[in-house]
């Protein structure tokens, strides 16, 4: 670990372990004089633009923080001193899960809570966290973001497409900076810095660069789910990203506390331009502001399933709003192409007949095996399974599968497992059998006799050794729940909740879950944040009761809330494909504390 004097800081160099094993490296500014108390510490999380790295995060500290303030900067992977190829990584989503590894590790390591963070970030950078705000809901006190890149302002014509285009015949393609260091500012001593600095990375992934634009759209789509702080620094002379998405999201925001400055003569580069005193003045009345506001309590989202944005949405659902003749005319001819072909698809007709949410839909969704009539059958029936709501399914299994195990691993004592709704129960019974040499015990409940029975066969058919209960009950029905008390290790919500819309339901049930936990239990739960097929879904297919399939995307921090409220804490989270359904874990609470 390197260690050296700047200004009221010490400056120190680590590296931590992010999500997926790599070791990204982070530079760390400690006060050079700790406080004896009087002064709450904060930590100030910086986020680089593309092309650069931490290191240029220098500067800004004696401008944004205090100095009883700790600072944070690391290296995007393919950045810097981070490994990776240069301006590459796995995908976007990596880098946003980058984010949130290393604040958690931020807070362990120095001992902050998340309420004590706050994120600045610029260009790409801000989209990252503002991905992260959407995706995993993190409580944190505020985000600055400058110049975020939701379009980035490419010039060349179809420049987009022909790169989606040249990536089926080549993967691995570059692409080039073509801006000049003076069109990110107007100080020629950070043209200078810029030009000479060894670490800027000259070009981006085509890979990243696409899926940036792509996340970006989902997240405009969705903004309002975000109700974090949030100071968005637009730049008025801005070459690199254009404005009108930046005030899409800020407009669309929920959040209590958020402004939208434009700095007039200011270029992309905002807090390296030549006369940096307008952003910062705005910076630090925000951040003044984020930490003298609370945070949003637990009960403040009890009545979003009514009055919310996902609330407004769901309400017109229910009312059978199409806003265009042509609209009603397309849901009318999917709904005859569904009754007249859908037949032939062996995955369309349980859906047809049992409700495409249902128990048995889920299960042929998740076996993933193409079946059908007369040859187009099966076509249809492959085209039907690789929707993009189904593919998230099978993500979510596999991810809710990844968590089980690893508590599977960590617990070396005999186990009592319950799933409230479990179907089929295939994703834990899979999990289970890998895990035959454990002392397990399964309480598998469903509403459903033709699921429970479905279960059944199939722990038979993979030979489990596992002490497997089948009960009858209802989710939501409070004396499902007694006599639990405290009986189970692992409690398993998977699929559940997202069908619902009524909180006060959904936290009757919860609550039931979480009494039935032991003092050291652990909840796995799933969230469906949105869903990009909610109006086919709701005009074309019906469900488990023979109803329209209308529902109402919960966003990750109001289902978090509710787990909140019926006595766990959220600590993990895993997100699915596209960010449609996300999975994680929760430890049950101590009496009396409080979120």
């Amino acid at each position: 670990m390197k260690q050296q004097q700047v200004s009221s800081w010490c400056e120190k160099e680590a590296s931590f372990i992010s999500h997926d094993g790599m070791n990204l490296f982070y530079r760390a500014w400690q006060p050079s004089n700790i406080n004896d108390g009087d002064v709450t510490p904060r930590a100030i999380i910086f986020l680089h633009r593309g092309h650069e790295h931490s290191g240029r995060i220098r500067r800004l500290l004696s401008e944004l923080c205090r100095p009883e303030d700790y600072a944070f900067a690391y290296d995007a992977r393919g950045h810097g001193h981070s490994p990776g190829e240069r301006g590459d990584a796995t995908s976007f989503t990596c880098l946003v899960a980058d984010l949130d590894a290393f604040v958690h590790y931020i807070c362990r390591q120095y001992d902050f809570a998340i309420g004590d963070v706050l994120v600045v970030a610029n260009s790409i950078g801000a989209v990252v966290a503002a991905t992260w705000l959407h995706d995993y809901a993190p409580r944190v006190r505020g985000v600055i973001m400058a110049a975020a890149a939701f379009n980035i302002k490419l010039y060349i014509p179809l420049a987009k497409p022909a790169l989606r285009l040249l990536r089926c015949f080549k993967k691995d393609i570059f692409v080039d900076s073509y801006i000049r260091p003076s069109m990110l500012t107007h100080s020629r001593e950070q043209v200078h810095s810029y030009e000479a600095d060894p670490l800027i990375t000259k070009s981006i992934s085509a890979k990243i660069l696409l899926e940036l634009a792509d996340t970006a759209q989902r997240i405009l789509y969705n903004a309002a789910a975000i109700d974090t702080p949030v100071l968005m620094l637009v730049a008025d002379k801005d070459y690199v990203v254009s404005e009108s998405p930046q005030f899409h999201f800020f407009k669309q925001l929920s959040s209590p506390l958020k402004r939208y400055v434009k700095l007039p003569k200011y270029r992309h580069a905002v807090f390296y331009e030549k006369d940096i005193s307008s952003a910062v003045s705005e910076s630090r009345r925000f951040i003044e502001g984020c930490f003298k506001a609370p945070l949003l309590s637990p009960e403040s989202y009890m009545t979003a399933d009514k009055k919310s944005a996902s609330a407004v949405l769901y309400q017109a659902l229910q009312q059978n709003e199409k806003k265009h003749l042509l609209g009603q005319r397309w849901f009318a001819l999917l709904r005859y192409l569904l009754v007249r072909f859908g037949p032939l698809s062996q995955g369309m007709q349980i859906g047809l007949t049992h409700g495409f949410d249902s128990g048995e839909s889920l299960d042929y969704v998740y076996r993933n095996q193409a079946n059908g009539r007369f040859g187009i059958g099966k076509l249809i029936d492959r085209l039907y399974l690789d929707a993009v709501g189904w593919h998230g399914i099978r993500v979510r299994k596999h991810q809710l599968q990844q968590l089980l195990a690893e508590q599977l691993i960590l617990r070396d004592k005999p186990l009592r497992i319950l799933d409230i709704a479990a179907g089929s129960g295939r994703y834990l019974l899979e999990t289970i059998k890998r895990y035959q040499h454990k002392p397990i015990s399964v309480t598998l409940c469903d509403a459903s006799p033709f699921n429970l029975q479905r279960a059944k066969a199939l722990a038979e058919q993979l030979g489990l050794n596992a002490n497997i209960s089948y009960l009858q009950r209802d989710a939501f029905d409070p004396a499902s729940y007694q006599g639990e008390e405290s009986q189970y290790d692992i409690v398993i919500v998977s699929g559940l909740y997202e069908l619902f819309s009524d909180n006060d339901m959904v936290l009757r049930s919860l609550r039931g879950v979480c009494a039935s936990l032991k003092p050291d239990g652990v909840l796995l739960y799933t969230a469906q944040p949105w869903h990009p097929q909610l109006n086919t879904i709701a005009h074309t297919l019906t469900n488990h009761l023979g109803k329209a399939w209308r529902m109402r995307p919960r966003p990750q921090a109001e289902m978090d809330a509710l787990v909140n409220l019926a006595g766990c804490r959220k600590v993990a989270t895993l997100i699915g494909l596209d960010g449609i359904f996300t999975v994680s874990t929760a430890h049950k609470l101590a009496p009396d504390v409080t979120d």
